[in-house]
């Protein structure tokens, strides 16, 4: 059974590689490993495959379905979590089954939020740069105590809980919006509604999937609601926010601080190299250019622990399809 894998980089091939020597060399998988990402125009990539592997930005729209669809592609497996970028009617008309892993180490992305709230709280990236060059001068490395601030938290599913528990510790107030609350959240924080979480919060973590209802729910009245010495994160998915409205209110300097892991318009950027090009996407230059702004290239997943289980789950997934059709992780339109 072939599987083609695009988006796919050298730590796919590792992870992929060993889980299946080491739990699934009886199955029969040959894997395909493709550099480039999913499009209309690398569908003949797949050619001969009886399954595709996808990551976050390769395109599933009903084009690239039925171009699946067409070279008999009945199975679509995501080695990621969220599913916005495929259009799941399409694949229910076309008879293509998806899977996705729907929770891999929750725990990676909440301390890879910690860490993007430290480091640009205490400036440490600014000062590994500035001793490395003998510079051990304080001026402009000043930071808060974590301790005491109100964390809001959006959406509490298990990474927002993870990351709600790590903050906890740190002697944080908690509160969260999330429309369909937690047991386990309301014990440890306070539910309260969206518009009082961004405006009593010192800091603002978004913790929820991107759907037609959360996209660009960081828009410029929102943004207008914060404390303008709040820090906003986001390591969940970029078009939570809305960035042209987030560059505006960084001019304006009403707005503390922002760390990301994510950006709206990050599928011809992230993953790939590009320190020897000249930048196209003016909004994200103008974006990297305030001081009091973090970003890291979609790493928050990036674990030993978290990759292991993708590979576990995503054969996992493949091996329940093939021997009764569905698996417990199959999306439905």
């Amino acid at each position: 059974m072939k599987i083609t894998f695009f988006s796919a980089q050298a730590y796919d091939r590792t992870f992929f590689d060993r889980i299946h020597a080491e739990q699934f060399s009886n199955d029969g998988f040959v894997f395909d490993y493709q550099e480039t990402s999913l499009r209309p125009a690398t569908i003949r990539l797949a050619a001969g495959s009886d399954a595709i592997c996808a990551f976050v930005n390769d395109q599933l729209d009903a084009v690239v379905l039925e171009g699946l669809s067409n070279q008999a592609i009945k199975i679509v497996l995501l080695r990621c979590a969220g599913f916005n970028h495929v259009d799941l009617v399409a694949a229910q008309r076309l008879g293509i089954v998806v899977a996705r892993v729907p929770a891999y180490s929750p725990e990676a992305v909440a301390e890879h939020t910690i860490a993007l709230i430290m480091t640009l709280n205490r400036h440490t990236h600014r000062a590994f740069n500035r001793v490395r060059e003998g510079n051990f001068s304080l001026d402009g490395l000043l930071g808060k105590n974590l301790h005491g601030k109100t964390v809001g938290i959006v959406g509490t599913g298990k990474i927002g809980l993870a990351f709600a528990r790590i903050v906890q510790g740190f002697g944080c107030r908690l509160m969260a919006y999330d429309p369909a609350p937690s047991a386990a959240f309301a014990a440890i924080g306070e539910y309260v509604a969206f518009d009082a979480l961004l405006a009593r919060s010192d800091i603002v973590s978004l913790h929820c999937p991107l759907a037609d209802g959360s996209r660009h729910m960081i828009d410029a009245r929102a943004l207008a609601l914060m404390k303008p010495d709040a820090m906003l994160v986001n390591t969940s998915r970029g078009a939570l926010v809305d960035t042209r409205a987030l560059v505006e209110r960084l001019q304006m300097r009403a707005l503390g601080a922002v760390a990301v892991d994510v950006y709206e318009r990050e599928g011809p950027l992230f993953f790939q190299d590009h320190s020897l090009e000249i930048p196209e996407d003016e909004i994200f230059q103008r974006f990297l250019s305030f001081p009091n702004v973090l970003v890291t290239g979609h790493q928050g997943f990036f674990t030993v622990e978290a990759m292991t289980e993708i590979a576990q789950v995503t054969l996992g997934n493949l091996r329940a399809i093939r021997q009764s059709g569905s698996s417990e992780n199959c999306i439905q339109a």
